[in-house]
């Protein structure tokens, strides 16, 4: 079942924002992208989020975005940030991401967000967003969002 963002935000506003906070904490994180033969490529990816969608821009011509060209599945994971705090918790979104075509959307984003020129622009349709954070220094804590489903919660010592 396809999704966008504005569909997660609409079924899980407190979980989106607590989705959102943790990619917005640092500027790098990390996606995967699969290679032509099917092994994962990872590479750094600064993400946006901006007007109810989730945007990955990406350099002309970059591996990634050939990549998604491709095979437009991705996973995304949120920078950990410094030691092992992990204020926040461990996020990671896992969807596939279809590039805009150059014209009025693409133009409209490049005039607000000021991209290097030129650049690819994916609009992403998430399939899995997870948590995973340790709640009372004792219970690991995973929350599970896929579109059409209600949150799972899973709780274990």
């Amino acid at each position: 079942m396809a999704a966008d963002w504005t569909d997660f935000t609409a079924a899980e506003p407190d979980f989106a924002r607590i989705v959102e906070e943790r990619f917005r904490a640092f500027t790098h994180h990390v996606l995967v992208t699969l290679r032509r033969d099917g092994s994962p490529r990872t590479s750094g990816l600064e993400v946006d989020f901006r007007h109810g969608h989730l945007w990955l821009g990406m350099m002309d011509g970059s591996l990634k975005a050939r990549d998604l060209h491709r095979d437009p599945r991705f996973a995304l994971q949120a920078n950990p940030g410094e030691g092992t705090g992990m204020g926040g918790g461990d996020v990671r979104i896992s969807g596939r991401a279809y590039e805009v075509p150059d014209g009025p959307e693409k133009s409209a984003y490049a005039k607000e967000a000021e991209p290097p020129q030129p650049f690819h622009l994916f609009r992403t349709e998430p399939t899995e967003v997870v948590r995973t954070y340790v709640e009372d220094e004792k219970y690991l804590v995973t929350q599970v969002w896929k579109p059409g489903e209600p949150l799972r919660t899973l709780k274990r010592t």
